[in-house]
């Protein structure tokens, strides 16, 4: 899909349905949202798992996975102009019925866009993320937010991406599934994307995307009649439990799946865990 400049938005649409004749506007749609580093590659176990009962869409955020990587210049690379993206995306392909299947950054950005198009958006499910403000911010994240340092250490190293491998993963990843989570992100400008979400944190109100979170969050209530299920690696350092206590502040109905054993890349870690939750969910 192309986006407003000419940039390339590029989406996975799996849909291997047993009735041929059903007509793709009125199939439920299972949309995966990513976040910094991954890209739409995260989701292939979700994905292959419920693709003949769903139409599944994964995204890649602009410089992100196979989509265009423009020049910082050329873009953004603000939480809004992710949310309108999104949204663009969700419009053109005319999508109802969706179930928000989000991840890290795409906590935001998928709740983000439901806030702007409420109506398209049937259910929820969080894994390892946030759609609110929180001043909190791990000092190795924060080491890569600090100027000329931090672009080096992302850009210039392919530190932030190459750690996430280790340290937000709880076992070993197979090496084929290590060299398919950096394909995207293998030389300097192809990891600008990576280092301009980290800079987009927004921590205090003078940041560019605080009022974006701030507006997101406010509107979170909203939901509180959706379904909602909470995915969750305990060991994760980053995205810790603590963010899903906040979010059962906002949801306390929800669906709640603690995987002990799991760390930020849950989908990584517990991939079976993960599968058997969104289907006690969606198919309950």
């Amino acid at each position: 899909m192309t986006l407003s400049g000419g940039l390339r938005y590029h989406y996975v649409d799996e849909q291997r349905y047993r009735n041929a004749d059903r007509n793709i506007q009125e199939r439920e749609v299972l949309l995966f949202v990513h976040g910094n580093p991954t890209w739409s590659f995260y989701w292939r176990n979700i994905i292959k798992a419920f693709r003949d009962r769903f139409r599944c869409i994964a995204v890649d955020h602009i410089g992100c996975g196979l989509s265009d990587k423009p020049k910082e210049s050329e873009y953004p690379f603000t939480l809004q102009r992710r949310i309108d993206d999104l949204c663009r995306l969700i419009e053109t392909l005319d999508l109802k019925h969706v179930t928000l299947v989000a991840h890290d950054w795409g906590g935001a950005i998928g709740t983000g866009a439901a806030v702007k198009m409420p109506e398209r958006f049937d259910r929820f499910v969080f894994l390892n993320t946030a759609a609110f403000r929180s001043e909190y911010c791990p000092l190795r994240i924060r080491l890569c937010r600090i100027p000329f340092l931090g672009r080096w250490m992302i850009q210039g190293l392919n530190l932030f991406a190459l750690a996430a491998l280790w340290t937000a993963s709880a076992k070993r990843l197979p090496q084929d599934v290590r060299q398919g989570l950096l394909f995207p992100y293998n030389n300097w400008h192809n990891r600008t994307a990576v280092y301009r979400f980290v800079q987009d944190i927004p921590l205090s109100p003078h940041h560019s995307s605080y009022e974006t979170l701030k507006n997101i969050e406010e509107t979170l209530p909203l939901f509180r009649e959706k379904p909602v299920c909470l995915i969750w690696g305990m060991l994760d350092w980053c995205f810790s439990p603590e963010y899903l206590k906040r979010f059962l502040q906002f949801f306390p109905e929800a669906n709640v799946c603690r995987i002990a054993d799991a760390h930020h890349l849950v989908v990584e870690d517990a991939p079976d865990e993960t599968v058997q939750a969104i289907e006690g969910f969606i198919l309950r």
